[in-house]
């Protein structure tokens, strides 16, 4: 009697181990659409933040535009105004210059140093100069 049973126990069903397989099928999957979820939603975030960024930038380009123009007309205002500030500088020097004051005097008012002569430009006539010399043939 001791000879016809056999010492191995029975080997459990391989329907459990399909189960489990089953599962850890569902489980990856699960694991795959979850990590596909996350990267999809850090895309969308990422492109939503690039439209973001570039919109603020389109409409930056316009106020930039402008106020390197106003800039350019202010540096231009500025050269101006630098050359008649230096121009008043040497004219205010002159005013204060003691050797100078002479010629100041006689700038700022009608009268004329009696020693100072005067000068009058004239024209040439060129009919009274060409009759002067004669017929040239």
């Amino acid at each position: 009697m001791n000879a016809t049973q056999s010492s191995r126990r029975p080997l459990p069903a391989p329907e459990p181990r399909r189960r489990t397989r089953r599962v850890q099928n569902q489980r990856r999957s699960q694991s795959y659409r979850a990590i596909a979820l996350e990267t999809f939603a850090k895309l969308a975030v990422n492109v939503t933040l690039s439209i973001a960024a570039v919109a603020a930038l389109v409409q930056l380009l316009p106020y930039h535009f402008s106020t390197q123009t106003k800039l350019r007309e202010i540096r231009e205002e500025v050269k101006q105004t630098q050359a008649r500030v230096n121009g008043l500088q040497n004219e205010f020097k002159r005013a204060f210059d003691p050797q100078q004051s002479k010629s100041v005097m006689q700038d700022n008012s009608h009268r004329v140093d009696p020693e100072r002569r005067q000068i009058i430009l004239m024209e040439k006539n060129r009919d009274a100069e060409d009759n002067l010399t004669g017929p040239q043939d």
